[in-house]
C-alpha cells in the first residue's frame, strides 16, 4: 500500500471513529456516562467536560449520579445538562445530581434507530467523499505523467478496496446499534 492510499485509509478511519463515538451518545434506554461526552461546563470561565470537574457513576442501570468536586459546580452542571439535547431532567440534593433515565417507548426508539441510520448514512457520504478526493488526486497525477498509469489503477483499486471495507465496518456498527436499541 503507497504512501497516498494510507492517508486516505486513515481519514476513512477517523470518519468510522466519529460515527461510533456520536452513537456512543446515543442512549439505548440504559444509563450510558459517554451521553454526557459532548456537555461542557463553564469552570472558571472554560468549557469543560462533567467528567472533569465530577465524579460520574452509574449505580443502577437506569440511573447515572455526578458528584462535583466542588460543592458550588453542583448548579453549572445541572444548567449545562437541562440547556443540553439530553432530554432528561437532572435532581439533585446539594452535592450529588441524579439522572434517572425513563424506559424507552417503542416511538422513541424507532426515531432514536432512523436518527443512527442517518448518521451511519452521513459517516458513509463522508468515506465516499474521501475516496473521490483521492481519485481527484490521481487524475492531477496522471496528467502531470509523473506515475504510470498501471501505478493509477492499483491506486484506484486500493481506494475502492478500502471504501467497500469501511462502508461494511459503518453498516456492522449501525446495525448493532439498531439491534441495541430495539432490544427491549
Amino acid at each position: 500500500m503507497s504512501e497516498r492510499s494510507k492517508l486516505y485509509e486513515d481519514k476513512m478511519e477517523k470518519s468510522l471513529k466519529n460515527l461510533e463515538s456520536e452513537l456512543q451518545g446515543v442512549r439505548a434506554g440504559r444509563a450510558n456516562p459517554h451521553v454526557l461526552d459532548k456537555i461542557l461546563v463553564d469552570y472558571y470561565g472554560s468549557p469543560t467536560g462533567i467528567q472533569q470537574v465530577a465524579n460520574v457513576q452509574v449505580p443502577e442501570a437506569r440511573m447515572i449520579t455526578i458528584s462535583p468536586w466542588e460543592p458550588k459546580m453542583v448548579k453549572p452542571i445541572i444548567k449545562a445538562i437541562q440547556t443540553s439535547d439530553l432530554g432528561i431532567n437532572p435532581t439533585d440534593d446539594g452535592h450529588v445530581i441524579r439522572l434517572v433515565f425513563p424506559e424507552l417507548t417503542e416511538e422513541r426508539r424507532k426515531q432514536l434507530v432512523k436518527d443512527v441510520k442517518k448518521k451511519g448514512e452521513n459517516a458513509k457520504v463522508a468515506v465516499r467523499n474521501i475516496r473521490r478526493d483521492g481519485n481527484d488526486q490521481l487524475k492531477k497525477l496522471k496528467k502531470s505523467e509523473e506515475v504510470s498509469e498501471d501505478e493509477i489503477v492499483d491506486e484506484e483499486d486500493i481506494l475502492q478496496k478500502a471504501t467497500d471495507k469501511y462502508i461494511k465496518k459503518i453498516d456492522e456498527v449501525v446495525e448493532a446499534k439498531t439491534k441495541e436499541l430495539m432490544t427491549i
